[in-house]
């Protein structure tokens, strides 16, 4: 969500039991502004929060020209003091996978290692990483997994890139209602070939994401109408804890995850 109008997005969505205490609004307030001119970034946004054993991380995100490309996530401890995650690469999201396990302890600098052992050679290899790595591996898979925008948001120009569509006036209640209107954030993985018939619906300019109807196991999205059918929101059951909500009507949205950073892995028998 964006840090210009933090107070009020919270308040959207405290229906489904996330906030944040007044201590903690009142520093984000103050301190996201000053980062967002001491790294000079277009926007900045509150992404939310990741609950550790000792202490929480609380998570922003500073947008450059691309609002999906350009980001870079930055988490603090106090709401003050802010730090850069590293980039989250292929390599390191592999020993995450490996080395992590369990909750987070809230110490950026404790270790996780795994030890394996090769069956041809006998050698055994130990995969080390920290829990800074292993915060920003877990930002980026719930940003690429379940980050949600409005369809017709935001639009891809001519260079590529995406971009707030400045002409988008909300959706209407009963668009709102459906899930196949919301897409993914992130980049577009493999879509699904559509018919001539579906085709002649889609705006190339707009529908460059997947929208969250494709998703498998269906059921995995929670649609929900809240302060008397004036906010909508959508949860995710894939990571609990990450909520979007949508003003019908207009064009405020935004999402915020509060969780304690761990995939709902037994979603299959749940549904």
């Amino acid at each position: 969500m964006d840090s210009d109008a933090l107070y009020c997005s919270v308040d959207l969505v405290c229906g489904s039991g996330v906030t944040l205490s007044a201590e903690h609004r009142a520093a984000l307030q103050s301190s996201l502004i000053i980062l967002k001119r001491n790294m000079n970034f277009r926007r900045v946004l509150f992404w939310g929060k990741i609950c550790g054993i000792k202490n929480d991380y609380f998570i922003a995100q500073g947008v450059g020209e691309d609002q999906i490309r350009d980001r870079k996530s930055i988490y603090s401890i106090n709401c003050i003091d802010w730090h850069l995650l590293p980039p989250a690469t292929k390599a390191l999201i592999d020993e995450v996978a490996m080395a992590a396990k369990g909750r987070f302890m809230g110490d950026p600098s404790h270790k996780y290692e795994h030890e394996t052992q090769e069956q041809e050679e006998g050698q055994t290899t130990k995969v080390k990483v920290n829990e800074e790595q292993r915060l920003a591996v877990t930002v980026f898979t719930i940003d690429n997994e379940v980050a949600v925008v409005p369809r017709g948001a935001y639009i891809k120009n001519l260079q590529g890139i995406a971009q707030p569509n400045r002409s988008f006036e909300g959706l209407n209640p009963s668009e709102a209602a459906e899930l196949s209107n919301y897409l993914h954030f992130s980049e577009s993985r493999k879509p699904r070939k559509k018919n001539i018939m579906e085709m002649a619906n889609l705006n190339p300019s707009i529908d460059f994401l997947d929208p969250l109807s494709e998703d498998i196991p269906k059921g995995s999205w929670i649609v929900h109408f809240e302060h008397g059918n004036r906010v909508c929101t959508i949860k995710s059951l894939v990571w609990q804890g990450l909520t979007f909500f949508n003003l019908p009507m207009t064009p405020w949205h935004g999402y915020l995850y509060m969780g304690d950073g761990l995939k709902n892995v037994d979603l299959s028998f749940m549904l």
